[in-house]
C-alpha cells in the first residue's frame, strides 16, 4: 500500500476548486445563473454567506481528494490509470448522482449538462495534480 501525501490532497482539492471558479465564473456563470433562475448580478450563494458556501465547497473537495488519494494508495496505479480513475469518478459516480438528484428536482437539462461537465473536468484536474506530484 502506498502513502497518502497531505500536500497533494490539498492541492488536488485546490485544483477542483479552481476549476469551479473558472467554470461557474468565466465559462458558464451567466448561462448557469439564468438556467437556475438567478439574475446575473446575484451571487452564487443565495441567502447563505459566501464564505460558508466556498468554505464548505473546499471542505467537500478535500473529502473527494482524500478519497482519490486513498484509492491511489491502495492500488498503486500507473499514470494512465490514475487519470482514468479520476475521470471515471467524475463520469461514472458524480454525474449519475447529480443526474438522479436533478431528475427529482426537475432541474433544467442545461443545468445538469453544465454541472456534469464541471465534475468530469474538475476530477481530471484533480487527477492531474496527483499525477504531477506522484
Amino acid at each position: 500500500m502506498g502513502q497518502m501525501d497531505l500536500l497533494t490532497i490539498v492541492l488536488g482539492a485546490a485544483a477542483f476548486f479552481f476549476v469551479g471558479m473558472v467554470w461557474y465564473g468565466v465559462l458558464f456563470g451567466k448561462i448557469w445563473k439564468r438556467a437556475i433562475g438567478r439574475g446575473e448580478d446575484e451571487g452564487f450563494s443565495g441567502d447563505r454567506p459566501l464564505w460558508l458556501v466556498f468554505g464548505l465547497t473546499f471542505a467537500f473537495a478535500l473529502l473527494i481528494s482524500l478519497t482519490l488519494a486513498h484509492q491511489f494508495a491502495m492500488s498503486s496505479p500507473s499514470v494512465r490509470a490514475m487519470m482514468m480513475i479520476s475521470v471515471g469518478y467524475g463520469l461514472m459516480l458524480m454525474v449519475p448522482a447529480v443526474g438522479i438528484r436533478y431528475l427529482y428536482l426537475n432541474a433544467p437539462w442545461r443545468v445538469f449538462a453544465i454541472d456534469a461537465g464541471f465534475f468530469v473536468t474538475a476530477m481530471a484536474a484533480m487527477g492531474a495534480v496527483f499525477v504531477v506530484l506522484r
